[in-house]
């Protein structure tokens, strides 16, 4: 039974794994709404850290969850130091609500082949970030 438990799990996680395309993804959570921010445009850099300059890898669009999910696809990903851009100006405009941030800047290190999660909450007046997974 014992046997069967772990040959169970070990194919449950090689088959996420294997379905894992993509080393990062991102969430935004309006938490002035307690729902999910759709819409919003995010830019994905990543910094040369030699030149202290940044290249723009993509940009995409929340879905009507407020995520994405398919940032770096895995044969791009690698270590480094990233930037997400997100362009809230727009998202707080069509909700007619005014806002102190036009855009928010997450700076963050990717120092393995791990999955990254980098998720925002979001306020007119205040956002948090965190590693989630």
């Amino acid at each position: 039974m014992k046997k069967l438990f772990l040959s169970l799990l070990l194919s449950a996680y090689c088959a996420m794994a294997q379905a894992q395309t993509h080393q990062l993804s991102s969430h935004i959570l309006d938490i002035s709404t307690g729902k999910p921010a759709p819409g919003v445009t995010v830019k994905l850099e990543k910094q040369d850290e030699q030149r202290k300059t940044w290249s723009l890898l993509d940009s995409k669009v929340t879905d009507e969850n407020g995520r994405i999910k398919d940032f770096l696809p895995y044969p791009q990903a690698g270590k480094g130091i990233y930037r997400l851009t997100f362009l809230v100006s727009g998202y707080f405009k069509a909700q007619r609500t005014e806002s102190f941030y036009p855009f928010i800047e997450v700076v963050f290190q990717i120092r393995d082949n791990a999955h990254y999660h980098v998720p925002i909450t979001l306020s007119p007046y205040g956002y948090s970030t965190y590693r989630g997974n």
